[in-house]
């Protein structure tokens, strides 16, 4: 289950930044400067995340709190249409330019959920590791799966997705998989970190 958390949090991921583009486009196009501020902050998000998510997962893992870590971005990607179309336009109003205004806009509208959705990688990978021989496989599998997420959700997304159904309604439904993808989770007691004598540290 763990695995394919990972797979559709990346996927989800790299789907939310194909659609942020569009949700950009009515104030601000659809310039390099869009593209250049989502992919920055994105980046900037996960690469957060990452850190957070590391930090975190050192103070008593366990599948209760990965299920609130995934919550959070399901709540923000549910409600994001109706508070994404006031901060665009309040934004556009401003007039910043065209560097400084789709930047903020991405800032705002897609750091918070991006920096939660970096935590689930390393955050799972304290969860999987009851051994150091095996966490260095682990962590790769974990991460290969993530990217190979991104690799689906954004082939899926921009090929077929984009095309069939509104970006409102999509997004609207990642924060929906998510909010699932997470019930279970807050009703089990999975809590494992690394045994440093080696022998294994399933709890």
């Amino acid at each position: 289950m763990i695995y394919f958390i990972v797979f559709v949090c990346g996927a989800v991921v790299m789907s939310f930044e194909i659609l942020g583009s569009r949700v950009l486009a009515p104030n601000f196009g659809n310039s390099v400067f869009v593209w250049g501020s989502l992919i920055s902050v994105f980046l900037t998000g996960l690469s957060a995340g990452y850190y957070l998510g590391g930090r975190i997962a050192d103070i008593r893992p366990s599948s209760k709190k990965l299920g609130l870590i995934i919550i959070a971005p399901g709540v923000l990607l549910l409600t994001f249409p109706l508070y994404s179309g006031p901060v665009s336009d309040w934004i556009f109003m401003k007039d910043l330019g065209v560097r400084s205004s789709p930047l903020l806009a991405s800032a705002i509208l897609f750091l918070v959920p991006s920096v939660f959705l970096g935590i689930v990688s390393p955050y799972t990978a304290k969860l999987m590791i009851c051994s150091l021989h095996t966490s260095g496989k682990t962590i790769g599998t974990l991460y290969a799966l993530s990217t190979f997420g991104s690799i689906i959700g954004t082939l899926i997304t921009s090929f077929y997705l984009i095309t069939i159904a509104g970006v409102s309604s999509l997004i609207m439904g990642q924060g929906i998989l998510l909010i699932i993808l997470a019930m279970p989770l807050l009703f089990m007691k999975l809590q494992c970190g690394t045994d440093y004598t080696g022998s294994g540290g399933g709890k």
